[in-house]
């Protein structure tokens, strides 16, 4: 078994914040959301640690992008495990999980109906901190500064109750869209992650709108199976 590579109080500080905001939110943490959660002057500083993490393996960075840190999946599991989340399992399989991946979903059909379905994979348990019902294949680019793009598979876990700041899924006009959850005095705003997009307002008597589930965590190719 490899050892994890060794990092500073600093750095490990950076990596703890990195994943809490991503099990919290569905996304990972600005340069500047760092900086003033850990009390750097400058979001640089931030930078600086992230790099180091970065040659160190524990995580990738995605140019392009406020949001572009990405935990890699030895790293998470080997967090995961230390916050005890990963129990010891007589088999091997019962630490994975059998995902469905949704393509495009009909009007007023269930997300998860059989027709949806175009395929599922095979993953490990220990990937995500929460655990997802199904994938999700994102279409567009209007995440695209939380790391999120075009074809990346989103773990969705479903739930109806969310919290501001969460990455959602949601149903609107009967189309299933991705996007930041906030609630305020004028009703829900589904936010976008890109200046390219607009926000969707959703008013209290609109009565096409629901959400489906909060984002676990993104699956890139070379983690299927």
């Amino acid at each position: 078994m490899l050892e994890s590579p060794k990092l500073t109080a600093r750095q490990q500080q950076v990596l703890d914040l990195v994943q809490s905001t991503i099990e919290r939110t569905g996304a990972p943490p600005t340069r500047a959301e760092i900086a003033a959660e850990l009390g750097f002057k400058s979001p640089n500083a931030a930078e600086e640690h992230l790099q180091a993490l970065a040659r160190k393996g524990v995580i990738e960075l995605v140019g392009g992008t406020s949001r572009g840190i990405r935990l890699q999946s030895a790293t998470l599991r080997a967090l995961n495990e230390a916050r005890g989340k990963q129990f010891m399992l007589p088999l091997p399989s019962l630490a994975q999980l059998t995902l469905p991946l949704v393509g495009r979903v009909a009007a007023g059909h269930p997300i998860l109906a059989q027709e949806h379905v175009d395929q599922t994979y095979v993953l490990e348990a220990s990937l995500f901190p929460q655990k997802p019902d199904y994938l999700l294949k994102v279409k567009g680019m209007s995440m695209r500064d939380a790391g999120i793009v075009d074809g990346d598979l989103l773990a969705v876990k479903q739930t109806r109750e969310v919290r501001n700041g969460q990455i959602v899924v949601a149903r609107l006009d009967n189309e299933v869209t991705v996007k930041r959850f906030h609630r305020g005095r004028q009703g829900v705003e589904l936010l976008p992650e890109n200046p390219d997009f607009e926000p969707i307002v959703v008013g209290p008597e609109r009565e096409d709108f629901s959400i489906e589930g909060i984002a676990v965590g993104l699956v890139r190719q070379h983690m299927l199976i």
